[in-house]
């Protein structure tokens, strides 16, 4: 490019990307769309083991809360016992 102080630039030389740009904004108004069929909704309501374990748990954090969830030791060696004697 020639630098001339006696004569102005009328060439923007960066306007090529300013009118990408502005394409690029002009076609970014689009949006996507999204459909979910009737077996994906099934999916997300959850099952019936889901629910039930969710129930439990509540349970569990009330009685933990509440001080009245006892913990039965025998029952949890037999569960370590036999986990690591498999």
């Amino acid at each position: 490019m020639k630098v001339n102080p006696y004569q102005s630039i009328q060439q923007n030389p960066y306007r090529k990307q300013v009118e990408k740009s502005d394409k690029a904004a002009a076609v970014s108004g689009k949006r996507d769309k999204l459909e979910i069929s009737s077996q994906a909704l099934e999916m997300q309501q959850g099952t019936r083991i889901e629910k039930e374990r969710i129930d439990k748990v509540e349970q569990l954090k009330k009685q933990i809360e509440a001080g009245e969830y006892k913990v039965n030791p025998q029952a949890v060696a037999a569960k370590f016992y036999g986990y690591w004697n498999e």
